[in-house]
């Protein structure tokens, strides 16, 4: 199944039969696993991403490569965004410094190591590249704390990750010489191996975090 296909399964009010049905179809991916995901919806099988090519806030090339090595979390957003945006940004960097305490926590406790603290990184893609120079996405995504990085490229190379994932944006003039940008509100989860694993789809809480992604992050 298509990519977009998943993600407008979950980005949608979907029945309640589909829904069951697709957990049932992902429970073998979690067996040994203490609990499963509750808010996350899971892939029956992880996809892998296409190849893309993006410059982060460093102004340095963002690839499929750099997605190797660590769980990450996408969203596609942009720093005009008056409130999605900064709010989910906020619960997920939120959510990463819990995780990471409750790692440190059982560390002293537990033979059970903490985890590094690349082990999750968080990552905005801005679907307004016209204002959200590297310089622009850099001072933004500092507020967030450690762990946040952004990333973004030409219409063109953000339309071949955003169509391949089934993510919309578009552009909506506001006034003469302003303009605002719909988009997708949900927050993607690529795996260690860069495949597509799992999406959230909005609304958002902190705690659906902390709870769903220690289980996704044990699965390989």
């Amino acid at each position: 199944m298509p990519y977009s296909n998943y993600l407008r399964i979950a980005a949608a009010a979907v029945p309640v039969a589909l829904v069951l049905g697709l957990a049932a179809s992902c429970h073998s991916n979690f067996e040994g696993a203490a609990g499963e995901p509750l808010h996350a919806t899971v892939l029956p099988e992880p996809l892998p991403l296409p190849a893309f090519t993006l410059n982060d806030e460093q102004n340095e090339p963002f690839t499929r490569e750099r997605l190797l090595g660590r769980t990450s979390l996408l969203f596609f957003g942009f720093t005009h965004c008056p409130d999605i945006c900064p709010a989910t940004l906020q619960q997920l960097a939120l959510a990463r410094k819990q995780l990471q305490e409750q790692g440190a926590e059982a560390s002293t406790t537990t033979d059970t190591a903490a985890p590094p603290p690349d082990a999750l990184t968080i990552i905005l893609i801005s679907v307004d590249p016209e204002r959200d120079t590297p310089e622009k996405l850099k001072a933004y995504v500092s507020h967030f704390g450690e762990g946040v990085v952004a990333a973004t490229g030409s219409l063109e190379s953000i339309r071949e990750i955003t169509s391949a994932l089934g993510v919309w944006f578009q552009k909506e003039p506001q006034g003469e010489d302003d303009y605002t940008v719909s988009h997708s509100t949900a927050v993607l989860v690529i795996g260690e191996d860069a495949t597509f694993r799992a999406v959230f789809s909005a609304p958002h809480r902190t705690e659906y975090f902390v709870h769903d992604l220690p289980l996704l992050m044990a699965t390989r």
